[in-house]
């Protein structure tokens, strides 16, 4: 078939290009950036799904991130597309920051303190417990991330949701103005072209 690849890449390959990508962070920044702006939505609904799929990757639910995104974004009429682009906030630079954020942010709430934590050593504490313990077992540390994530959540889906909003605004607003200019070169208004010719 046209455009697939010779060689399909294994199970381990995809895991390492989702986790680093072949390029760059910031290659794959400027990719997502152009992803979200050309989606064909009104610039409320791809930032309310852009918000959405944010506050989802706050959320300690590693493998539903994606789900909880499509399932917020409905709830609140957002775009789907933009839902799943949005949980991008969420990656394996950004996750021992916002992990160990709401984890204290959430025991602040339940006990009125935050601890000193590391933000590396709660992501190899969570990550590690998360394969070998069980629910149970994890639970008093899944809490205070769950209460935890939803003021930080909240704090970074305002903050996308006014970002995406004004760039898609002026993005639309732009290519229109393109596509208004190359239509009236291609197609001039009947006066105009009796004009140009009167002229000529």
């Amino acid at each position: 078939m046209l455009f697939r690849r010779r060689h399909r890449p294994t199970r381990i390959e995809r895991l390492r290009v989702a986790v680093w990508p072949r390029n760059s962070w910031s290659r794959s920044t400027r990719y997502f950036g152009k992803r979200v702006l050309r989606l064909t939505a009104t610039p409320h609904a791809i930032a309310l799904g852009f918000a959405a799929g944010a506050f989802a990757s706050c959320t300690p639910l590693i493998g539903f991130h994606f789900l909880t995104a499509f399932a917020l974004a409905y709830l609140i009429r957002g775009n789907l597309i933009a839902s799943a682009l949005g949980t991008s906030v969420g990656n394996p630079l950004t996750f021992p920051f916002i992990w160990a954020s709401t984890f204290k942010i959430g025991q602040w709430v339940l006990h009125g303190r935050a601890p000193k934590a590391d933000p590396h050593q709660v992501h190899a504490q969570f990550q590690h417990g998360l394969f070998e313990k069980s629910l149970e077992a994890l639970w008093p540390m899944l809490k205070p991330m769950f209460i935890g994530a939803v003021p930080l959540g909240l704090v970074l889906a305002s903050v996308s949701y006014v970002i995406v909003f004004k760039s898609v605004e002026v993005y639309q607003r732009r290519r229109r103005r393109v596509l208004a200019s190359k239509s009236s070169r291609l197609f001039p208004a009947p006066g105009t072209a009796m004009e140009e010719d009167n002229s000529a």
